[in-house]
């Protein structure tokens, strides 16, 4: 077991110090791109005006005969395009595929200082994280960075999700944790070729009314990553990270698409992937505080004062906790203000009345 002393300490000679606290910076949708699609990559200059993360995924969305041109696609637009406010992401293969280490090497040595976070698919447990962390400390050295890059984990196997708590805490450079419910279905061989959102199989249904077990009887769909989510959420609050939810695969489903998203914020999450640019709207919308909560939220700070005892809000009993969960509010709304002008004039018409 290593010292907590020394777990801040690079793991390299040369590499840079591990970071002490994740910054926490607007990411309400991370929108994956092809980065060996001329099409698509066309479309980034806009798009990073809109999107809080730009991810080039080098992963399943790419075929094996693309996934050397997908990384030095990747290189090319670090190198050469503008991402303005937006933070650039990549998604690697998975540690068990032979392009992972090339992507790591490529990538850390030759774009590291524009990378942000690389997202690691299929993490099983601290193991896999280590074994990054430490490979990340070595090219960072050897690239001169001094800025080390953070990594991300996707939840998207059986053993991850049995192992999330230890995935949470492996390492100073862990950034946060998404779920990958596609991969995660068939890992533990659910019953569902969806990717995300609900089953309509998945019920509960009300009780018989009389002798007919069929008549009048409501049913209700339930939420099939209800568990999965929170538990994700649990283990990264209590290790300073920041959790995500993942794609929702419907493209065209745009109400089960924020439906889904508005359960993941409401649970904790901070934001979702986005797979089309319709998404981008929707993460946007439902990852936001809306400027009535802000609203609020300042209120309720504001006259609970030093944020001790209990007052009477419109015949709503606040206190201490309520002012913990108002500063929740209150402090995104202030984060997202800086990022997004349009939510910043939002916002700041609401403080004017309220």
């Amino acid at each position: 077991m290593r010292s907590p002393k020394d777990f801040f300490a690079p793991l390299a000679v040369g590499a840079p110090d591990p970071v002490r606290e994740i910054p926490v910076r607007p990411s309400r949708m991370i929108h994956f791109f092809d980065p060996g699609n001329e099409k698509m990559t066309a479309k980034l200059p806009d798009l990073a005006s809109k999107a809080d993360v730009l991810l080039g995924n080098l992963e399943d969305a790419v075929r094996a005969d693309r996934k050397v041109a997908a990384r030095q696609g990747l290189v090319a637009l670090a190198k050469n395009t503008d991402f303005g406010a937006a933070q650039l992401w990549t998604r690697i293969n998975s540690l068990d595929s032979p392009w992972a280490l090339d992507d790591l090497i490529t990538l850390v040595t030759e774009v590291g200082d524009r990378l942000d976070v690389i997202m690691v698919p299929k993490v099983d447990g601290a193991q896999d994280i280590h074994y990054v962390d430490r490979l990340l400390a070595q090219l960072e050295a050897r690239a001169g960075l001094r800025r080390p890059l953070l990594v991300h984990a996707i939840l998207e196997t059986a053993s991850g999700v049995a192992n999330v708590e230890e995935i949470a805490g492996a390492s100073p450079r862990m950034q946060g944790i998404s779920l990958g419910p596609a991969d995660l279905a068939a890992s533990r061989r659910m019953k569902t070729t969806r990717v995300g959102g609900g089953h309509p199989g998945y019920l509960v249904r009300s009780d018989p009314a009389g002798d007919d077990l069929h008549a009048g009887r409501t049913t209700y769909q339930q939420d099939l990553w209800h568990y999965t989510v929170a538990r994700m959420v649990d283990a990264c609050a209590a290790n300073g990270i920041l959790p995500y939810y993942g794609p929702f695969g419907d493209i065209r489903d745009v109400v089960a698409c924020e439906d889904q998203f508005r359960n993941a914020f409401l649970l904790g999450c901070v934001g979702a992937w986005t797979l089309h640019p319709v998404q981008i709207e929707i993460a946007r919308k439902v990852f936001s505080p809306s400027p009535e909560d802000v609203a609020w939220a300042r209120r309720v700070i504001r006259e609970m004062g030093d944020g001790t005892g209990a007052v009477m809000i419109d015949g709503k009993m606040q206190d201490d906790a309520s002012v913990k969960q108002c500063k929740v509010v209150a402090e995104l709304a202030d984060a997202l203000a800086a990022r997004d002008p349009e939510l910043a004039k939002a916002y700041d018409a609401v403080k004017e009345t309220s």
